[in-house]
């Protein structure tokens, strides 16, 4: 079984700007834990590389994620086609005295292998997991899906036995011979929110907001 401990293997050691690797694998967890949306790779069968956009959460030690069963890029995921996942968080705008220094802050994992295809039960599990980690609390009050729609699903498990952690924060590191420079310098941080909630139609309008709705926050 690979090391589990990030960037512990010759793929995922970071080589550019080691000293922003991150290798406790809880640093990992709280990453995934805090993003939303993940970007997986995936060759088709011509050798054209796809990037794909995907809501996910993670259980354990692993990412989990679905997309249609009748997309060929899922299905090769699905058959053991090696893939990369990536999530990235970006905190903050870096704003040096230089152009070469100015940068982003940021925290990103990215995990290397091949996925595997979960079905019946494990299936069910996994998309209430993405549900509860996307909209919490959300699966009690909706309908779950039909036989017909689980058809139509592919649910996909990653282990995240492989990974790289990366992260910056902080601010600019301006060359010595640009310190003097008469150029404000530092961060800017970015945060993100969640604004009030808009009603589908006349019937939703009529409902009362759910409290858990109001209670979630970036």
């Amino acid at each position: 079984m690979t090391d589990p401990t990030p960037g512990s293997t010759p793929r995922t050691r970071i080589r550019r700007l080691p000293e922003r690797t991150v290798t406790e694998l809880a640093k990992a967890h709280g990453v995934l834990d805090a993003g939303l949306v993940a970007h997986v790779a995936v060759l088709d069968s011509e050798g054209q590389p796809y990037v794909v956009p995907v809501g996910y959460a993670r259980d354990g030690n692993r990412i989990l994620f679905h997309g249609s069963s009748g997309s060929r890029l899922f299905r090769s995921l699905g058959a053991g086609a090696p893939t990369c996942l990536t999530v990235t968080l970006l905190d903050g705008l870096v704003l040096a005295r230089s152009a070469f220094e100015s940068s982003m802050n940021y925290r990103s994992v990215m995990v290397l292998g091949t996925c595997t295809i979960l079905t019946d039960e494990e299936a069910d599990h996994a998309l209430r997991v993405i549900s509860d980690h996307l909209l919490p609390d959300r699966w009690a009050d909706i309908r779950g899906p039909s036989r017909k729609e689980l058809a139509a699903t592919l649910v996909l498990a990653l282990d995240l036995n492989e990974c790289s952690v990366k992260i910056r924060d902080g601010g600019p590191e301006d060359a010595p011979e640009d310190l003097d420079r008469p150029v404000w310098a530092g961060y800017i941080p970015i945060v993100e929110s969640f604004g009030a909630p808009v009603a589908a139609d006349a019937n939703a309008a009529a409902l009362p907001v759910p409290n858990y709705m109001l209670g979630w926050t970036r």
